[in-house]
Formats: structure tokens, sequence, C-alpha cells
């Protein structure tokens, strides 16, 4: 297993495939993807997770976490959310936040990660904003 800091390009596929495999590659695009910086996690060379990462003076915003189905809930998300984890720490944040799936917030909270009052819909899906201080 390795993590490295990876392309948009390579990351895409990924973020289509696993969170919104109805819609197209464009629609998994976030803006500020360019100024983002992205991580994979590799098995035997093999791009299995991904995130990407924001980060705006003291916060950090984590975006578009995703695993594919078949390597879900073997620990290498939780691996990988870690690794950013200690990533952003290095870099002198002092609050980690993501947008989650209310659906997913229980695996967040297992990262110290708690849920804010920010809450909305995408697309039919429910969604909360968790947060965790440095």
């Amino acid at each position: 297993m390795t993590i490295k800091e990876v392309s948009i390009d390579q990351i895409l596929p990924i973020r289509q495939q696993v969170m919104w495999p109805d819609k197209s590659i464009d629609f998994v695009r976030v803006p500020e993807d360019e100024n983002g910086i992205h991580f994979g996690l590799f098995v035997e060379e093999n791009l299995i997770s991904v995130v990407s990462v924001f980060i705006h003076g003291q916060e950090a915003q984590f975006r578009k976490f995703a695993t594919l189905e078949q390597f879900q809930g073997k620990g290498y998300g939780s691996r990988l959310l870690e690794y950013i984890f200690d990533f952003l720490e290095g870099k002198k944040v002092t609050r980690i936040w993501c947008n989650a799936r209310t659906s997913k917030a229980g695996f967040y909270q297992k990262f110290g990660m708690v849920e804010t009052e920010v809450i909305f819909q995408k697309e039919g899906m429910a969604y909360v904003e968790m947060e965790r201080y440095c």
C-alpha cells in the first residue's frame, strides 16, 4: 500500500464511479480542483482510494473522498484519511472539515470529527458539515 499525491486526472474516474456513477465525469469536478492537493492510495500499483484537500489559511476542507466499492470496509479509506489528517496537522491547520453524506457521518466520527448544525441536500442526498479541531 502506498499513499501519494496524484493529479486531478487520475482521481476523477474514481470520484465518478464511486460517488455519482449515473452522472458525467464533469459532474464530479469542483471549481477549486486546480488549486487542490489530491491524494491517492494504491494497492499493488492500482489506485483504489482518493481524496482532495483544499487549504485556506488555518482551515482545510477535504472533498470527494472515495474508495472503490470492492475495497470498501477493508481499512484503506481509514488509512488515507489518517494520512491526510497527519499531513494537514503538519501544515499547521487548526480546523479540518468536510461535507459528509449523513449516511457516512458515523465513519467520520471515528476520527474525532463532529457534526455541525449545517445540514443540506444535494441531488437528493442529505449532507452534514463535520469538523475536527487540531
